[in-house]
């Protein structure tokens, strides 16, 4: 690590500061364990740290060493430590597994098994599906979203996007448990919190074709809204019509898409 570090860093006061925070070690449970190996988890430099090192491990080997060696066209997408590797013939993707199991073991670090599969997927995939005895292509999961193949209004190819069943829930399940926290405040402190909440959820799942998990976000943060309100009302439970008028005088906000399907394809076009 320190090693990659020093091709851009000559600072040796720099290398030392960062040779100190790898071995500073964990606190946990009120006792500090040593950090022999990796990154501390949950370190902010942990995550710069990472990049630079597979950027060294894997991106530039698979730019200049497996790209010239392919029979047809490759590219990859990573973010930290999560990456898609996409080719156009399934034989260049077998040699290319079997290459990185050995690259990714000479810098001590493998693939995760649950998370690696071979999947066929692209503009073809759906002709492909039913000689392989499946109704639909398979799905991608990647940084939260499930990657699908579907088409557009002129019959076109296109990749949809939509949350991840598991993110989901656990979204919900994490507004609900927010909301319960701030039964207590008053309405207008409630709508506050509700809303930098919805806001940060539509900032990052708000893609193109995911609306529709957005709007169910919203339905279900309603609902629940209601139910906190009526266990604290001296007058029982909120009926629809008083929460609607509540809801005009403190609107929560209306799922929104922050990177609609247009400028999606302008950034897989660049």
């Amino acid at each position: 690590m320190l090693r990659f570090v020093e091709h851009r860093v000559g600072d040796q006061r720099l290398i030392s500061l960062i040779r100190r925070w790898l071995k500073a070690g964990v606190l946990e449970n009120g006792e500090v364990h040593p950090s022999e190996e990796g990154t501390p988890q949950g370190g902010s430099v942990s995550v710069l740290l990472s990049n630079v090192y597979l950027h060294y491990a894997l991106d530039l080997w698979f730019e200049r060493v497996v790209k010239p060696r392919l029979r047809g066209e490759a590219c990859m997408v990573r973010y930290i430590d999560d990456f898609v590797l996409c080719f156009q013939y399934r034989a260049d993707a077998l040699r290319t597994q079997a290459a990185l199991v050995k690259r990714l073991g000479k810098f001590s670090l493998t693939l995760e098994p649950k998370k690696t599969k071979l999947v066929e997927f692209g503009r073809f995939a759906h002709r492909h599906a039913s000689k392989r005895g499946r109704k639909r292509p398979e799905t991608i999961y990647f940084l939260g979203f499930t990657l699908y193949c579907t088409r557009n209004r002129k019959g076109n190819f296109r990749i949809g996007m939509r949350t991840e069943k598991t993110r989901l829930r656990r979204a919900l399940m994490r507004l609900q448990d927010q909301m319960r926290r701030a039964r207590h405040l008053s309405i207008p402190d409630q709508v506050n919190h509700l809303n930098q909440m919805l806001r940060g959820h539509y900032a990052y799942y708000g893609v193109g074709g995911n609306i529709r998990a957005l709007q169910r976000v919203h339905r279900a943060v309603e609902r629940y809204w209601r139910r906190v309100l009526s266990s604290r009302s001296w007058h029982g439970t909120v009926y629809w019509k008083q929460f609607h008028r509540i809801k005009e005088q403190f609107p929560l906000l209306r799922p929104k898409l922050y990177l609609p399907y247009r400028e999606l394809q302008a950034l897989a076009a660049l």
